[in-house]
């Protein structure tokens, strides 16, 4: 066992961390202000080679494997966890192409998207099924040449400014979830309607829309694999994606952390810094601890991905659960422990306290990955 970074490794942390000082940082509060999707951010991700991470190097992506991709996240959440899940979700629409389509739809989809430096959604919450993904009523009934979309999905993430959406619906609706399909569906498809985007409390740079589908044409050709492999695909999607979104909890976890140690050095109350105070210092020491142990599960579950090893969608559930829920201590303990300024928009770690409360709710609820972990063990 040996957790020293290859040299390639080292390369990219360090791209993405300039690129975050650089590019992220300076428009962090911006945009989370404006509460609008950052093009620039991305434009400019795209000019420098850091989008598409995932994507085999063959359709125009940088082929990283699931562990590097964290790397890249980490560093990312450490800017701004709304920019990063800006970029990291089109890992998510992407890996269903990844997983299960032909080769000629690789290079078309991931041909089209990066030509139009584009973003993609994931399109499988509706409003009555959420976690419960059985319960999906979206229907793609099949005339000829073609599927007939019709049905209703709620916080897409990307909706509004995707180049195409991953949709996931029923194309046999009497066998229900048996039926699940994943299908391509272009973005300027007619009957295509894309309501307001969400107003939320935190990674207020990432948009969120419900999107209704009206009799939506798709032609058959954009079906991603057999008919009925979905409820697979989505599932196996999550293994492949949750240590990234633990990864962007751990980037800002990390940096709410740092702005405090180092503030709580300065700042004098009683005649000395208050990091000398060892109910402050104790605090510190739980939040190194903590960030510490959930990146090493997470290096763990993304190692196990590649590896290829039957016990990743139990890592991949572990590492989501306790480095969101670590990230949401350790970035309200580090308000606290600045007190009024860090309650201020001063500094960054009321907005970081924000940005991961939203990492414990999307790619499935924490108690989701309870139930995910405890399925997985009581099988062993």
């Amino acid at each position: 066992m040996d957790f020293t970074l290859e040299p390639k490794d080292l390369e990219i942390i360090e791209r993405y961390k300039d690129f975050t000082n650089r590019v992220i940082i300076p428009n962090r509060m911006k945009y989370d202000e404006l509460a609008e999707f950052p093009w620039e951010v991305v434009k400019q991700a795209y000019k420098e080679n850091l989008m598409c991470g995932p994507v085999p190097k063959q359709y125009g992506g940088l082929g990283y494997s699931i562990f590097e991709a964290g790397l890249a996240s980490e560093e990312m959440g450490a800017g701004c966890v709304g920019m990063g899940i800006c970029i990291d979700a089109n890992t998510l629409a992407l890996t269903p192409i990844i997983l299960a389509a032909s080769e000629e739809q690789k290079k078309r989809f991931f041909g089209e998207l990066i030509e139009k430096q584009g973003v993609a959604s994931y399109c499988l919450t509706e409003p009555n099924a959420g976690s419960d993904v059985q319960g999906i009523k979206t229907q793609a009934i099949r005339h000829g040449d073609k599927y007939v979309l019709n049905g209703h999905k709620r916080f897409i993430t990307n909706a509004e400014v995707a180049t195409f959406h991953t949709v996931f619906a029923l194309t046999n609706p009497e066998k229900g979830s048996r039926s699940l399909t994943p299908i391509v569906v272009p973005a300027d498809s007619p009957g295509i309607e894309i309501k307001p985007r969400m107003q939320k409390m935190g990674q207020r740079a990432s948009v969120q829309n419900e999107i209704i589908f009206h009799d939506v044409e798709v032609p058959v050709e954009n079906r991603l694999g057999e008919e009925g492999h979905g409820f697979l695909y989505a599932m196996k999607t999550f293994d492949r994606t949750r240590s990234g979104v633990a990864s962007l909890a751990i980037g800002a976890a990390r940096a709410a952390y740092e702005i405090a140690r180092d503030w709580t050095k300065t700042r004098i109350q009683f005649g000395k810094p208050i990091a000398a105070n060892q109910a402050i210092a104790f605090m510190l020491a739980d939040m190194a601890a903590d960030i510490e142990i959930s990146r090493t599960m997470a290096w763990r579950s993304a190692w196990a991905y590649d590896a290829g090893k039957k016990e990743c969608s139990i890592l991949s559930a572990i590492s989501k659960l306790k480095a969101t829920d670590m990230a949401m201590r350790v970035t309200t303990d580090a308000v606290q422990v600045m007190g009024g300024e860090g309650y201020s928009k001063d500094y960054p770690v009321e907005k970081m306290m924000r940005d991961v409360k939203l990492c414990q709710i999307y790619e499935g609820t924490n108690q989701v990955q309870r139930i995910v972990i405890s399925k997985g063990i009581l099988k062993m």
